[in-house]
């Protein structure tokens, strides 16, 4: 009789908890923005022209509804949000304000539709307008068309996109600007008739509309095929060191990357007398042949190594006005191919570390340097860690990378040569960036006591003493046999 009780209210049991989970996950399922604004005006201007998509939507929003409004949410399918990258929001009509507050707001994670939050600095009141600039990257966006060339043929990309911008609340007018990297652009999307035919092509550039009122949500899918004669650089994941000494009034840094190229793969194997013959009349190639690295004015002791060991094909020009290291690699580098390499480089402390009124020190360095190609960069992830020196404390760091894309922050110990307590360690890492963000700084401000900065020298001292006063002691010990 107690098992069959049992039973019973097991059965009465469980479909009510399945049900109400069955419930919860459908309700965040069908989350939906609250209806709250309008999209009065938009532009959506789609920027192929690196080897990332680079996204503006500019937007005079309205608040449809009778209370003060400040969130505004722009969705994104879960399989773009995971390759969104450098999400900001600026107001379009006042360039001194600064970035809106915006970052990723997910309700489910096994939903097709992810949201971005943006808040607005002030609620805006019933009936009110704002301009807001909208721009993000899209990083892996391109499949190459042929998937597989030959070593002298062309490359051509494809990009699928929307005609409608994405959109969480209605839109009265719009229109969609694609821009090309090259005029050859042999297949796109084209509607109407022969008479009002969309879109109007000038040179590399497509626009489509306006179009007329369009519901929350709206999706037109299209897609444009275009030549791209340059590599597709894509860095699955650089490590970035930097190095803090106060006694050596140095900073040292060391980059370490793990680089492919992301286009069209070869159709046959790689000729490399046919490649040494056409470097004589230059054309136009998909392999990544060399790398232009800026570095700060003052830079110097610059090296270059792979997995092989040291490449000493690579130059660095340095004066007064530009720090420059140009390497080679010891292939070039074609579609599906990759190249783990390593770079460093030294700096003089006193253009990168300053001291403060109070006593303590402020370091101000780029968040990343690396490549700079005409065809971009773009890198998955990114981990910079900087050593300060041992015993600095109250640390405090700032970078304007946008917060949407730092996805882990940290300080630590890290012990090296001859250190005692450990060197602190603050580290950043993000995701989804682009070679745009290298005018973005790191800022870390420290402090380092007296004691503290002393405490290497004296350990130095101690130990040296120690050897020779050992070394001393075991002279005046007598090995061997007495005369008795």
């Amino acid at each position: 009789m107690k098992l069959k009780a049992l039973a019973t209210a097991l059965l009465t049991v469980v479909p009510s908890a399945i049900a109400a989970a069955t419930s919860k996950v459908s309700q965040q399922q069908l989350f939906k923005p609250p209806q709250v604004f309008k999209n009065a005006n938009l532009v959506h201007v789609i920027s192929l022209e690196k080897n990332y998509v680079k996204e503006q939507i500019n937007v005079l929003i309205e608040n449809t509804s009778k209370e003060p409004q400040r969130d505004y949410y722009l969705p994104f399918a879960s399989e773009q949000i995971a390759r969104v990258g450098g999400f900001e929001v600026k107001d379009r009509k006042d360039a001194n304000a600064g970035p809106f507050i915006s970052e990723p707001a997910e309700y489910d994670a096994n939903s097709d539709l992810q949201y971005y939050r943006i808040s607005l600095p002030a609620p805006l009141k019933a009936g009110g307008q704002q301009t807001l600039g909208i721009s993000f990257y899209y990083l892996k966006a391109y499949r190459p068309l042929p998937a597989r060339i030959k070593q002298d043929e062309k490359q051509f990309l494809v990009y699928e996109f929307s005609l409608y911008a994405p959109s969480a609340y209605p839109t009265s007018k719009q229109k969609t600007e694609v821009k090309a990297a090259s005029s050859t652009i042999p297949d796109y999307t084209k509607l109407g008739d022969d008479k009002s035919e969309m879109p109007q092509k000038q040179g590399a550039k497509l626009t489509y509309g306006p179009f007329g009122e369009q519901p929350a949500g709206a999706v037109s899918p299209a897609q444009v095929r275009f030549e791209f004669t340059k590599p597709v650089t894509h860095v699955s994941q650089l490590e970035r060191d930097i190095e803090v000494s106060h006694w050596g009034g140095n900073v040292a840094f060391e980059e370490r990357y793990d680089l492919r190229h992301l286009g069209a793969n070869l159709s046959t194997p790689f000729n490399r007398v046919k490649f040494a013959q056409s470097s004589f009349f230059s054309p136009t190639s998909t392999a990544l042949k060399d790398l232009r690295v800026p570095l700060q004015v003052g830079s110097v002791d610059p090296y270059f190594t792979d997995v092989i060991g040291n490449v000493s094909t690579s130059k660095f020009r340095s004066n007064k006005r530009e720090s420059l290291l140009e390497l080679k690699p010891r292939y070039p580098i074609f579609g599906g191919w990759k190249y783990p390499f390593t770079i460093g480089w030294n700096s003089d402390a006193s253009n990168l570390v300053r001291k403060t009124a109070s006593g303590g020190y402020i370091l101000k360095v780029p968040f990343l340097e690396g490549p700079k190609q005409a065809e971009g960069v773009e890198y998955s992830r990114v981990s910079i860690r900087v050593l300060l020196p041992e015993g600095a404390r109250n640390v405090k760091y700032y970078t304007g990378v946008p917060k949407s894309s730092i996805i882990e922050t940290s300080v630590g110990l890290h012990k090296t040569y001859l250190d005692t307590l450990g060197r602190t360690a603050v580290v950043i890492k993000a995701q989804n960036l682009v070679d745009e963000f290298r005018d973005r700084d790191v800022i870390i401000s420290y402090e380092t006591p007296a004691l503290d900065t002393l405490r290497k020298p004296f350990i130095v001292f101690g130990s040296m003493m120690a050897v020779y006063i050992v070394a001393w002691a075991l002279g005046k010990v007598e090995v061997g046999f007495s005369k008795n």
